[in-house]
């Protein structure tokens, strides 16, 4: 393991020093809690608490926490199983900073990461930020096709790791920060399992609260490591998006439906084939495809990674597509309220 010296260099650019409690939120993930901890270790700034809640994980994480107990400022709580959601909120009532960073424990940082938070904080006022997610040079194949998928400007319109693709950015927990009295005001995270990251960004906004996209503050996420754990991530990010309409009205796009109208249409692309024997819209499709394995070639430079990134992107767009289908014919047409609809989605409480 490698132990960088004590070096703090925030005092060159800035008398205020904004204080940070890094939260982390985990469930089993033990290699990835040894990664994310290690890269913690490097950082330039060390004036930092990290906290870690143990969701009520099914494997022992102490012995992991306890090689860097050395190193850096670790609290570690245990608790029974809740979700993720009430488990960063258990752990910012135990943060003694002003700034509360959350990160997913699946996350690798850079070592300038704290210092680039904290002159950021300085530079750029706002009650919330958040930062993008991208694929580490040492990730898998699969892992880096993902990754593309998931903020490629094909998918989801590179709102996850570009600042100029949204007007206001939408903070996500795998790499997130808000001012701990400001969190307290809005009540932290919802009993929303999934999706409480974008419905935190919208209260914070409905409460007259700032948020911002911090440029240089970028994670390594793993996310899932096969298709079929991606798949049915991705399906239930797209079951909570008209829950998240149906609480925050005033943020409805329609862009949000794109996935499902890109599902209804690869449909309707091959019933136009079999029936009618035309296949201008399966051709279009073709052609979005063709757009999507070159794009990504250029972005990864790998061929390899550009044809996974083909395949997911489909799954991406499928499994989302459905979920919000689904969801939307539940909660609009049979009128069922979103905790009968999806338990599986709430916190216990």
């Amino acid at each position: 393991m490698r132990i960088p010296p004590l070096i703090s260099n925030f005092e060159k650019f800035s008398d205020l020093k904004p204080t940070i409690s890094i939260i982390v939120a985990i469930f089993n993930r033990k290699d990835e809690l040894f990664e994310l901890l290690n890269s913690l270790t490097a950082q330039t700034d060390r004036e930092f608490e990290v906290i870690i809640v143990d969701d009520g994980s099914q494997v022992d994480l102490k012995p992991t926490i306890a090689k860097f107990e050395e190193f850096l400022q670790i609290k570690y709580f245990r608790k029974d199983n809740s979700g993720p959601g009430l488990s960063r909120n258990y752990g910012a009532r135990r943060a003694e900073n002003e700034w509360l960073v959350f990160v997913d424990s699946d996350v690798i940082v850079e070592k300038d990461y704290i210092e680039s938070i904290k002159k950021s904080i300085v530079e750029i006022p706002c009650d919330a930020f958040g930062g993008a997610d991208k694929a580490h040079k040492g990730f898998n194949l699969m892992q880096k096709a993902i990754s593309y998928s998931m903020t490629s400007v094909f998918t989801t319109g590179g709102i996850r790791g570009n600042k100029n693709a949204v007007s206001k950015f939408q903070p996500r927990s795998f790499n997130m920060g808000i001012k701990k009295e400001v969190f307290e005001k809005v009540g932290g995270f919802s009993e929303m399992r999934i999706g409480e990251d974008p419905d935190l960004s919208m209260t914070l906004w409905e409460n007259g609260f700032t948020t911002a996209f911090f440029d240089n503050i970028a994670v390594y996420h793993k996310r899932r490591v096969d298709f079929g754990k991606f798949s049915k991530q991705v399906y239930q990010f797209g079951c909570a998006r008209p829950i998240l309409n149906q609480r925050h009205p005033n943020y409805v796009k329609i862009s949000f439906a794109f996935p499902t109208l890109f599902l209804l249409g690869y449909v309707l692309g091959f019933i136009e084939y079999f029936i009618l024997g035309k296949g201008v819209i399966l051709a279009l499709f073709g052609l979005y495809t063709f757009m999507v394995l070159i794009h990504s070639m250029i972005v990864t430079k790998n061929i390899a990674i550009a044809g996974m990134a083909v395949i997911s992107t489909y799954i991406q767009m499928f499994s989302y597509g459905y979920g919000f289908l689904k969801s939307w014919i539940l909660l609009n047409v049979l009128k069922m309220k979103p905790e009968e609809a999806f338990p599986k989605h709430f916190h216990k409480v």
